[in-house]
């Protein structure tokens, strides 16, 4: 679903170092996803990252399983980039109960973000998680790739998706 604003708003120019990011993407093939706790999983996924016109990006991600193509995960928030920086914040909530923030650099056409700050509803499934990493970078061949590590409590930081998409709109 296009946003009905992406094509209207002027993008504020705060933003033209994220501009690459804007529009619609999808799964190129299914995403990888595993974990210490859980059996390893395929998903799809789509990007949706539009702006109104304000210096932030609005995002919505929404996962689902490869195979029965259930409803998995689903994040959505804001982008905003530090004025005259390469400083960039992901402010997000998702659909299990975790609100996070995600602050990391961004050079050239890469992001890389680590957890700042994580909050949780009171009856959030344990273990929590603790930590999040996440990269994107937009390769030479014009696709979006994805990658998010995550800790959980006591445990190390270790890869838990991988997934590449391309633009669809």
């Amino acid at each position: 679903m296009a946003c009905p604003f992406h094509q209207s708003a002027e993008l504020n120019p705060a933003l033209l170092a994220l501009d690459w990011l804007l529009g619609v993407w999808e799964s190129d093939e299914p995403g990888e996803g595993s974990f210490s706790s859980i059996p390893p999983f395929r998903y799809n996924e789509r990007l949706h990252f539009s702006h109104v016109g304000q210096p932030v990006i609005n995002f919505m991600f929404n996962a689902f399983h490869a195979e029965n193509k259930k409803p998995m995960h689903r994040e959505c928030g804001f982008i905003r980039i530090q004025p005259g920086g390469n400083r960039v914040a992901f402010i997000i909530a998702q659909n299990s109960g975790l609100v996070e923030i995600e602050e990391g650099d961004l050079t050239g056409q890469q992001l890389t973000l680590h957890t700042h700050a994580l909050a949780r509803t009171s009856f959030a499934k344990e273990p929590h998680v603790q930590q999040i990493s996440r990269v994107f970078q937009l390769r030479p061949d014009g696709k979006l790739e994805q990658t998010v590590s995550m800790a959980m409590e006591g445990g190390p930081l270790m890869q838990h998706l991988h997934i590449t998409y391309r633009r669809s709109s």
